[in-house]
């Protein structure tokens, strides 16, 4: 309403992304954070409210008096009862929509927060993500019409994701071919998890000269790609593996650990005081670093004298991994690529996108890159990489056969890629490309990217381990006769099945 009577709304739209993005997966345990978030957005709503009164413009008529309203809010977050329970929902199928699209809006919030962090903005992504909420508190909406928003939320999720990669992009540097020194030095040292590359920016900064080197941990391993960041020789290299592994690998890092978004796993004791977080991510008992303000960079002084006092890193591997073949990079070898197609010497594209997680049904993706055919490369973005980015799967002609195009965002790179090889192959349909995809998915983000797939037009998806146990059956089932949804099976079969 706001927005239609030309009322500012800025506050709303970032409280939206940010109050989302905070409630993702692995993000935010601090319930102190999260109570605050939802007094501010309270605040905010009631600061649109007044302006709209202000103006002249009537409110709609039954809706509560704001001094009410607050109070109950209030009593509400005092008393940890502000729950809503999509489980309220009675139709599992309605549920199901619901669900899927609150999801697919959560992954767009992160995204959006990454972009607005570098000062770029899309008015058109807010208000969807502002009418797909709304549209999830509806009692009265359809299975149709929730059908049609999540296919919209696929069409703006391809949007954000342009966004941030013009953001990315525009401020560091196309990503270029990077090989990732996995070994240790002898300094102390601050390992940066997440994925916020406005935090990696002002941490290399800040750590420049001070006798502390930066290390990445699973999701900030594409930071190592970015041209911008290659200038800091304490920028030393990548240290673990995917973000289940963090308590073992946390304790052999010795040095503080910075979580910049999610994926938080509730620390040890034994290192929990080495534990910082800032932007959405939090974890009670471990400092958190607050927000900028006033345009001036976050100050990490007291993260960056915390490792001064620690040993350096312990070592657990050495050698070197291959990363940064996003959408520009890709295509600079698009002739490359072309010629090996043609002459037969690749096969096929196998997208193995999305996330990893602890459950032992994931070694599946681990067994299948390694039985894939040696005429086969291997498109990834997204933690799922952990799985195989270590193997030694070799080259076709110089070609990786594992080609990481960044983070589980950087997915988009993935479709960029396909649609300009639909494009060279002079192809009618993007489903005609020597291109399978079998991604693993974990939590909401992976969710966004599988909707802007969808929106454009990929079919045959294989997920895994399992599918979305929110999908009900016959949403499922819609998934599958209209876009040829599919689950995981035997290794062997589902080798056989994707490069046949």
């Amino acid at each position: 309403m706001a927005e239609k009577h030309s009322i500012p709304a800025a506050a709303a739209d970032q409280f939206v992304f940010e109050a989302l993005f905070m409630t993702i997966t692995n993000a935010n345990f601090d319930d102190k954070k999260i109570s605050n978030k939802i007094r501010e957005g309270i605040a905010v709503r009631e600061n649109l409210r007044s302006a709209l009164v202000d103006n002249g413009i009537a409110i709609p008529e039954g809706a509560p008096d704001p001094a009410i309203w607050s109070a109950s809010d209030q009593q509400a977050i005092t008393n940890k009862s502000l729950l809503v329970s999509i489980l309220n929902e009675s139709n599992e199928d309605i549920r199901s929509l619901k669900e899927l699209l609150t999801y697919g809006v959560k992954g767009m919030a992160a995204y959006a927060e990454h972009a607005f962090n570098l000062g770029y903005t899309d008015k058109k992504v807010y208000a969807f993500m502002h009418k797909a909420l709304v549209a999830t508190t509806r009692t009265d909406i359809s299975v149709d019409e929730l059908v049609s928003l999540t296919l919209e939320c696929g069409e703006y999720g391809v949007n954000v994701m342009a966004l941030l990669d013009k953001a990315n992009t525009d401020s560091y540097g196309h990503p270029e071919m990077t090989k990732v020194n996995i070994g240790v030095r002898s300094n102390p040292a601050i390992l940066i998890s997440g994925h916020d590359l406005k935090d990696m920016e002002e941490l290399l900064k800040q750590t420049d000269g001070t006798g502390v080197d930066v290390y990445t941990h699973s999701e900030m391993l594409p930071a190592h790609y970015y041209p911008a960041f290659k200038k800091y020789e304490h920028f030393v290299g990548n240290y673990g593996n995917a973000w289940w592994k963090q308590k073992e690998e946390f304790e052999s890092f010795n040095g503080p650990v910075l979580f910049t978004t999610n994926c938080i796993v509730p620390p040890r004791e034994s290192y929990k005081d080495r534990v910082y977080t800032t932007g959405a991510s939090g974890f009670e008992g471990c400092t958190h670093i607050p927000d900028r303000t006033d345009g001036k960079p976050k100050d990490f002084s007291e993260i960056i004298e915390h490792a001064k006092r620690l040993p350096a890193p312990t070592e657990i591997e050495t050698g070197e991994i291959i990363g940064g073949f996003a959408h520009n990079q890709v295509l600079q070898l698009a002739d490359k690529v072309v010629d090996a197609v043609k002459s037969g010497a690749i096969k096929k594209f196998l997208v193995m996108a999305g996330c990893d997680g602890r459950m032992k049904g994931r070694e599946y993706y681990t067994e299948f890159a390694e039985k894939l055919p040696q005429d086969t490369v291997i498109l990834t973005a997204g933690c799922a990489k952990y799985r195989y980015n270590k193997l030694p799967l070799g080259d076709i002609g110089g070609i990786p056969r594992v080609l990481d195009a960044g983070q589980c965002n950087d997915s988009y790179s993935l479709a960029v890629i396909a649609l300009k090889l639909k494009e060279v192959f002079e192809l009618n349909d993007i489903n005609e490309l020597p291109i399978a995809y079998n991604i693993a998915w974990y939590e909401q983000k992976a969710v966004i990217v599988l909707l802007a797939l969808l929106y454009l037009g990929v079919k045959n998806i294989h997920l895994g381990p399992t599918l979305p146990a929110f999908l009900s059956p016959n949403v499922a089932r819609v998934l599958v006769e209209n876009f040829g949804i599919a689950g995981i099976g035997k290794v062997e079969e589902d080798v056989a099945l994707h490069v046949a």
